[in-house]
C-alpha cells in the first residue's frame, strides 16, 4: 500500500458484517492502516468478495469468511480458518445487527430470539473464541458496533434490538474489567445517523432532513466516521481506552 504510516502493521483484524455499510468501511481503513482481514458476510458473497478484492488491488492481504454469526459453530469455523491463514486473530469488532420495526406486542418468541442471537451471542461467541489467543500473546482489541438507541431507547417499536444493543456495552464492561490485566482492551462504538444503505420500510418515522436539523454539525455521519473511531481504539495510543462507548453521533446526543 502506498501509505507510509500502518498502525496496524502485522495485526490481524476480523470483522463481521464487512462486505457493507460500516462494517466495509472499517475493513478498508483497518487494511490501509496495515491489517489482516477477515471480511465477513453472510448473504452476498459477491459483496464479500468485492471488499476483498478492493483490499488486494491496494496491496493489503484479506480473506473472505461467509458464515451466519448467530450460529456458534460457524463462528468457530471462520476463527480457525483465520488462525490457520494468518496465524491468530489480534483484532476482532463484532459489527452484525438485525434492526427489526416491530410493536413489542407484534414481536414473537422467534423473531425475539433469533434478534437476540444475532446481535448479542454472536458477540459472545466471537469474543470467547479469539480471547484466548489475545491472552497468551498479551495483547488484543474488541470492539462491540451497538447502536445509539441502546442508550436512549428513543427509536420506537424496536424493543428487542434495543435490548440487545444496550446489552453489548455491559458485556463490554464485563469484559474490559475481567481482560483488561491481559493487554486486552474491550470498548463500544455508537454510532448516530449514519448514512448507509438500507431497508428503509425499518425506518418510518424517519425524516432525513429533519433529523439532520437535530444533529448540532449539521450532517448524517458517513460509514468511514465510525472506521476512524474503531482504528483509534486498535492503536496503542489508544491503550488506556478500555470498558468505554465512543459516541459517533455529531453531538445529538452527548452523554
Amino acid at each position: 500500500m502506498e501509505q507510509t504510516n500502518k498502525p496496524l502493521a502485522g495485526k490481524t483484524a476480523l470483522i463481521t458484517g464487512s462486505g457493507q455499510n460500516i462494517g466495509k468501511s472499517i475493513a478498508l481503513r483497518f487494511a490501509q492502516a496495515g491489517a489482516n482481514v477477515v471480511v465477513n458476510g453472510s448473504r452476498n458473497r459477491d459483496k464479500v468478495d468485492a471488499v476483498v478484492a478492493e483490499i488486494k488491488s491496494l496491496g493489503g492481504q484479506a480473506l473472505p469468511y461467509m458464515c451466519d454469526v448467530s450460529d456458534p459453530d460457524a463462528v468457530a469455523g471462520m476463527v480457525d480458518s483465520a488462525n490457520e491463514h494468518f496465524g491468530g486473530i489480534d483484532i476482532a469488532i463484532s459489527n452484525v445487527g438485525r434492526r427489526l420495526h416491530q410493536p413489542f406486542l407484534d414481536v414473537s418468541i422467534v423473531d425475539w430470539r433469533k434478534v437476540l442471537e444475532t446481535n448479542l451471542s454472536s458477540v459472545f461467541y466471537l469474543n470467547r473464541l479469539v480471547l484466548p489467543n489475545m491472552q497468551e500473546q498479551g495483547w488484543g482489541r474488541l470492539i462491540h458496533v451497538s447502536g445509539y438507541d441502546g442508550f436512549t431507547g428513543h427509536i420506537l417499536n424496536r424493543a428487542h434490538n434495543i435490548a440487545c444493543k444496550a446489552g453489548m456495552h455491559g458485556f463490554t464492561k464485563a469484559l474490559a474489567r475481567e481482560f483488561g490485566p491481559s493487554g486486552i482492551t474491550v470498548n463500544t462504538v455508537v454510532p448516530g445517523a449514519i448514512n448507509t444503505e438500507r431497508d428503509w420500510s425499518q425506518y418510518p418515522n424517519t425524516d432525513v432532513e429533519k433529523k439532520k436539523a437535530t444533529i448540532p454539525v449539521r450532517r448524517w455521519g458517513e460509514v468511514e466516521d465510525i472506521a476512524e473511531g474503531c482504528l483509534y481504539l486498535c492503536t496503542d495510543g489508544a491503550g488506556f481506552v478500555n470498558g468505554q462507548a465512543l459516541h459517533l453521533n455529531g453531538g445529538e446526543f452527548m452523554f
